[in-house]
């Protein structure tokens, strides 16, 4: 059993006070806090061993490139991917989606090719795939959801055929935390012929992820939504794919060669590491990963469930509140409407009171107009959240209806 008092003690941040209030800080789906151990390596390497990395051959120089190539092979085995290589680090998710549209999209798709996403869809997993539909000519088509918030399977049965060349999902939905079934949608995917990409920016912190046994063609993430720092994300890309796409940005590191007549491109992963990367927050990432994988992905996710059944029950108990996304399958994110009262309100009340949570569309426009609303306040639960705390939301918001009802 997790124990989250001593959990808690890692993360100083949660000792802020806010409004002349502890911190209750319940926007983890935006992103997470950070455990000391990834602020001591962040302060590490800057303190101590601060060089570029790669091409030097003096101590420091050595020393930060190890450190940034053991973050590599530690992200391999967290996803358990069959080679280092096929770890491509990217400034986040947004960024490896797009490395994917402007690489792989431009280069085999063509007039007339389908392109497959879902409602539930962040609009990282939308624009770009838009701006690649309106360049090349290809069709965006998106799969359905019910009003519980859960993909309609078989609407995406039917929309696969030969024309469709890659479906793009999110693996759990930002703003309802619904996990969807990804690895029925890459099976049927792979049945006529198309490439998956799933965008997995919400999974990695609650679900144990296996890329080999996804069998998917990529996975994309963010570090910063699974205690790392920000500014950091993975693409991992089947190699046989990735040797086949072109550099996505021309500069240093991604080269073997350049005259003024023709530049070669440097193998995997490099080829698509273009110029001086992140190298501390790449440093720190390992930190992040090996703090997750001690303390135990299924012990973190069953506390998480635990919360959110707790959180479920007490906010249902709220009369004029409804919850929005109510998947058999979810992680521990609450998303909810008041009645009569705007979603900002709600947040800037609650902000008074010392709890964080997030208001708006949530970057899912689409999926907001789908569900008839003009947005949410959403309440996401980590590790380091307690029972005590939804107490207090739940005050918040009786607080909230009391103010504006």
């Amino acid at each position: 059993m997790l124990d989250i008092q001593k959990i808690r003690q890692d993360f100083p941040i949660l000792n802020e006070v806010v409004h002349g209030k502890s911190l209750v800080y319940f926007d983890n789906a935006a992103t997470t806090q950070k455990p000391l151990p990834v602020l001591e390596a962040l302060a590490n390497y800057y303190g101590h061993y601060n060089a570029n990395i790669h091409r030097g051959i003096h101590f420091l120089a050595e020393k930060a490139t190890s450190a940034f190539e053991a973050s590599r092979h530690k992200i391999q085995t967290f996803l358990n991917a069959p080679r280092v290589e096929e770890i491509i680090f990217t400034y986040g998710t947004t960024d490896g989606i797009n490395l994917v549209a402007q690489s792989f999209g431009r280069t085999f798709l063509k007039e007339g090719d389908e392109i497959i996403i879902s409602t539930l869809e962040h609009h990282s997993n939308i624009v770009p795939w838009q701006m690649l539909c309106e360049e090349k000519g290809c069709v965006l088509r998106v799969i359905p959801i019910n009003d519980a918030g859960e993909l309609l399977m078989d609407e995406f049965e039917k929309m696969l055929s030969e024309r469709t060349k890659l479906v793009s999902v999110v693996h759990v939905s930002n703003a309802l935390g619904t996990i969807n079934p990804v690895a029925e949608i890459i099976k049927k995917a792979h049945e006529v012929g198309a490439k998956v990409l799933i965008d997995g920016a919400q999974a990695t912190s609650h679900i144990d992820i296996d890329v080999q046994a996804l069998d998917c063609d990529f996975y994309v993430f963010s570090l910063h939504k699974l205690y790392g720092p920000t500014g950091m994300g993975v693409l991992y890309g089947k190699t046989d794919i990735l040797n086949a796409m072109p550099p996505y940005r021309g500069g240093g590191e991604m080269i073997k060669e350049v005259t003024f007549e023709k530049t070669t491109y440097n193998d995997l992963p490099y080829k698509f590491e273009a110029g001086t990367p992140n190298i501390a927050d790449v440093v720190a990432t390992k930190m992040a990963v090996e703090y997750v994988e001690e303390l135990g992905k299924k012990a973190i996710a069953d506390y998480e469930h635990e919360l959110l059944v707790y959180g479920t029950d007490a906010l249902s108990s709220i009369e004029g509140l409804k919850i929005i996304g109510t998947a058999k399958e979810k992680v521990s994110v609450l998303s909810f409407v008041m009645e009569g009262i705007h979603p900002q309100d709600i947040g800037v009340i609650l902000d008074q009171q010392g709890i964080a949570v997030r208001t708006g569309h949530h970057c899912t426009q689409p999926l907001m107009k789908r569900l008839g609303i003009v947005g949410t306040s959403r309440a996401s639960f980590a590790v380091y959240n307690t029972k005590e705390e939804i107490d207090k939301l739940v005050v918040g918001l009786e607080r909230v209806k009391k103010m504006l009802s």
